[in-house]
């Protein structure tokens, strides 16, 4: 799968470094030829002699030693793919912002090949705003991300920041050095998904009870066959999908001009539940409940088309999605819905019972060629298989 690709490892500091050694035996399994770095860090969890005996290769771990031998812009300009795994919240500091005082940050700012990193920290670090504005900037210039996990952690806590394990760092790679996986390579893909907040006054809104996990595994599912997607997520308690860029948002005006600001695009899938209403004068403070007093009226004002806006702007993507939740007459809604909003085609499900929230999803793909009845599966496979059917469409 992976024969004649060359991939440099960068091993930073982390406890879950060990991970790093199935990693490469996964990687030479398939064909590939691995040369390591080790960062000062990581040389705390993992010798230079187990890299060297597993890789079959010199282990680098000194910048001034390696311009002696080899120079460390042939250690960058030689790989495929620069791997960093574990990525500890130092090193993805030093990337962010351009710092450059040991071998592996000078490999990573002078290296045009492609970047995978699998960040591994504790889970304060890695919601700490200043990581999160790291990984915003790194992925801004295409860094693909594997992982974090959640997870138990080396400290008698569990969280997000748990290393990725070997095996899902190696689809990872696979999916980026094997080009026949990644037919939607080159392409841009914009996706919506979970509730909008609709704001009443200062602590109540208007919602619904989507729970995004569709929307994130189909920019998931994008991601894996080589799209380049922007994700505009609505307030869910999911995590980011790896290799994606998520742009977070809470009101359907948010979602509609982060959408917007993300043109242009080859693909829009609109998998959020957006609100249709919303108040159309948001209270500056708390509406009291007055003893004997009526229930307030609230004057309701219609919020954004956001599928019908993109499917007729000037930056249309090449195919436009969108998904009709309904309860009754799901098809027939979905046909006429499909017309009325001017998009390509409609993934209608029926979410009178347990859907939303759900794990699983039955759907129905309108199109102008007909309808495709889905059977009931996991919301991962129902991802899965449509983007599958968009790579087929946009072949």
């Amino acid at each position: 799968m992976l024969g004649n690709r060359r991939i440099l490892l960068i091993i930073s500091g982390s406890v879950a470094a060990y991970k790093s050694l199935e990693l490469v035996r996964l990687l030479r399994k398939a064909g590939a030829a691995v040369h390591a770095v080790l960062t000062a860090g990581g040389a705390r969890f993992v010798t230079k002699e187990a890299l060297a005996g597993i890789t079959g290769e010199r282990v680098h771990d000194d910048l001034w030693a390696a311009e002696a031998e080899i120079g460390h812009i042939r250690l960058a300009r030689q790989p495929d793919l620069v791997v960093v795994a574990p990525a500890s919240a130092d090193l993805l500091a030093k990337m962010a912002n351009g710092l450059a005082d040991d071998l592996a940050s000078t490999i990573l700012l002078a290296t045009r090949a492609p970047v995978l990193v699998a960040p591994a920290m504790n889970p304060a670090m890695w919601e700490h705003p200043a990581t999160r504005a790291n990984m915003a900037a790194l992925r801004s210039r295409g860094v693909r991300v594997v992982g974090p996990g959640i997870g138990a952690m080396a400290e008698p806590e569990s969280g997000p920041g748990r290393l990725a394990e070997p095996a899902e760092m190696f689809d990872a790679i696979a999916a980026l050095l094997a080009p026949a996986a990644r037919p939607l390579a080159g392409k841009h893909a914009i996706v919506t998904s979970g509730p909008t907040h609709e704001p009443i006054d200062p602590v109540r809104y208007i919602a619904n009870r989507s729970s995004g996990k569709q929307g994130h595994s189909i920019a998931a599912a994008l991601a894996a066959l080589g799209a380049r997607v922007t994700l505009v997520a609505g307030p869910v308690t999911l995590p980011d999908p790896p290799g994606v860029t998520t742009v977070h948002v809470e009101s359907a005006r948010d979602m509609l001009t982060a959408c917007e600001a993300a043109l242009p695009a080859d693909i829009a899938v609109m998998a959020a539940a957006v609100a249709d209403w919303r108040v159309a004068h948001e209270a500056t403070q708390k509406l009291k409940k007055q003893p004997g007093a009526a229930a307030p009226t609230l004057t309701m004002a219609l919020n954004p088309d956001i599928l019908a806006t993109v499917a007729a702007g000037p930056q249309r993507p090449r195919l436009v999605i969108g998904f009709a939740a309904e309860t009754q007459k799901v098809v027939e809604h979905a046909i006429a819905k499909r017309a009325r909003k001017g998009c390509d085609w409609i993934v209608a499900n029926d979410v009178s019972g347990g859907v939303m929230g759900g794990d699983s999803n039955t759907v129905h793909i309108v199109t102008a060629d007909g309808v495709e009845d889905w059977p009931e599966m996991p919301k991962e496979k129902v991802a899965a298989r449509l983007a599958a059917r968009i790579a087929e469409a946009l072949a």
